[in-house]
């Protein structure tokens, strides 16, 4: 981009864990443990609810969304900084600095979006039970599910729209692992207040809205819980919505931290460590949690397990 003296910025310095000289190939081997194991993971959990029609249900194909979104969103930004980290280099071009925030920015936003939906889904199988299929059936699972994609989309294109009306004339150096709206906004040499504007009106209206409507469902599910008299049904509605609660409490605390907060006098060192929340660990906790506290996941799995690998031997 180009300032009033003509000046161009054509890459980007990525600092990112370059304080820690000493431990890159340490930070490198975890992170790539940690990115392939969320990556095999979330593939796992979507192979698996492709493979076996009794997942075949509103809640399962929320879940394979969720899982398709945690590895978009990891591989946009992990990658590169897997790169940055055996390589040192710590460099991206300008463009590539656009394309990554672009697909990061859809991708965070629509799986905010998503884990309301999920929350709304298990408001109406718990407190609607006999409504449930005709509430969410195929058609409306499928239009749920495309206007989700849509509102992440849309998000990102209009943030990203707004980054190529300001000026970068150095500074070019983010303390950062990978090109984010909050960093990328400190580079600019001009006004930056429509940008930092939309951006807090963006993630109020995804981040708290999302966020107040998954609080407002389940408030509603635990005092419809409640209400159940078998100990049975209670603990197995509870354990239904412990995972995605787990999720949810990670996910949107994270994001809401890192993309709120910037109107206040915060560290970057801070946003990069929390950032690693919602980009590395997120996107690995998911598929272990909803497998590890999910029977009929881990029913599917021991089938498909001895399907594959048990009538070979």
């Amino acid at each position: 981009m180009e300032d009033l003296n003509g000046t161009t910025i054509s890459e980007i310095i990525v600092l990112g864990f370059s304080d820690l000289r000493d431990f890159q190939p340490e930070l490198f081997v975890i992170f790539l443990i940690f990115y392939l194991v969320s990556l095999l993971g979330n593939l796992l959990i979507t192979a698996i609810i492709i493979l076996e029609p009794r997942l075949h249900t509103p809640m399962y194909f929320f879940l394979s969304n969720l899982s398709a979104l945690d590895i978009l969103c990891s591989s946009s930004a992990i990658p590169k900084m897997l790169h940055n980290l055996l390589t040192k280099k710590n460099t991206i071009s300008f463009s590539g600095c656009m394309v990554q925030l672009y697909l990061f920015t859809s991708f965070l936003g629509t799986e905010l979006s998503l884990l309301a939906v999920m929350s709304y889904d298990r408001y109406v199988a718990i407190c609607q039970p006999m409504r449930y299929p005709l509430i969410m059936n195929k058609r409306v699972c499928a239009c749920l599910a495309a206007v989700v994609w849509f509102i992440g989309t849309f998000n990102s294109v209009l943030l990203t729209a707004l980054m190529f009306r300001l000026s970068f004339c150095g500074p070019n150096v983010i303390k950062h692992f990978f090109c984010e709206i909050p960093p990328i906004l400190k580079l600019s040499c001009s006004d930056t207040s429509v940008n930092d504007f939309a951006t807090l009106i963006a993630d109020l209206l995804l981040g708290i809205t999302c966020f107040l409507l998954t609080l407002v469902s389940y408030i509603c599910i635990i005092s419809s819980i409640v209400k159940i008299r078998s100990n049975a049904k209670k603990k197995k509605a509870f354990s239904t919505c412990a995972s995605h609660l787990s999720v949810v409490a990670v996910f949107y605390g994270t994001v809401i931290y890192t993309y709120v907060r910037p109107i206040l006098p915060h560290s970057m060192d801070d946003d990069k460590i929390v950032s690693v929340m919602y980009t590395i660990v997120s996107p690995l906790l998911n598929p272990l949690i909803y497998s590890l506290r999910n029977k009929e996941v881990i029913q599917a799995f021991t089938k498909l397990w001895k399907k594959v690998f048990l009538q070979k031997t």
